[in-house]
């Protein structure tokens, strides 16, 4: 006796469907671009960071003003090492773009901003900064922010970018209105901080601003 059972019908493939919105920045755009450096009118230097960078960043990382607003674990110079050797490979998985503040003259890092967060598909990312206090006083945090906001605006295409920082820090408030980031509100207990959970100004601009 034949098997008259007719053969299964194999499941129907659906149609690949493309987005019905597009990323706001293509993927690998980030990846595809050199990390820019730029000189201040402050003396200091935007610019990757490098190995012999190592010694500012274990003493950052201890740095008490530092620890209190961004909350660091201490670091070894072994463990520094490894981190910006992670902040390049950063840039090239798109995740994130990490520069040193460092005398135009030469010589280790004295600060450091960096766009966290980076979401291409979304077209958002978000700054964060410190000084160690070598660096402080001369307004190299509000030029620095402001020279990579027209970066990631004009050059990587992203839409919209925020700073947040506790509401008890007043300093990096300033930094944030002066760099052209107007505040849109408080998030409520958003962020632990060593003595409890704090509330957090929210800052933010668009491309369109």
């Amino acid at each position: 006796m034949t098997d008259s059972t007719p053969p299964a019908t194999p499941p129907a493939i659906p149609p690949v469907v493309p987005p019905v919105i597009p990323p706001v920045v293509p993927p690998g755009r980030l990846a595809s671009l050199a990390q820019p450096s730029y000189d201040l009118l402050c003396g200091l230097r935007l610019r990757p960071w490098e190995p012999y960078d190592t010694p500012a960043l274990v003493a950052a990382y201890a740095d008490p003003d530092i620890r209190h607003w961004n909350r660091p674990d201490l670091l070894t110079e072994e463990q520094a090492v490894t981190r910006i050797a992670r902040w390049r490979e950063r840039w090239h998985a798109e995740r994130a773009a990490v520069w040193a503040l460092a005398p135009a003259d030469g010589g280790c890092a004295v600060g450091l901003i960096g766009l966290a967060d980076i979401d291409l598909r979304g077209g958002s990312g978000e700054f964060m900064y410190w000084l160690l206090p070598a660096g402080r006083g001369a307004g190299a945090t509000t030029e620095g922010l402001t020279v990579l906001t027209r970066w990631a605006f004009g050059e990587l295409g992203l839409h919209r970018l925020r700073i947040t920082h506790s509401t008890a820090n007043p300093a990096s408030c300033q930094v944030a209105l002066k760099s052209g980031y107007p505040l849109e509100g408080t998030m409520r207990g958003a962020l632990l901080h060593a003595d409890g959970w704090h509330d957090e100004h929210l800052h933010a601009r668009l491309s369109t601003d």
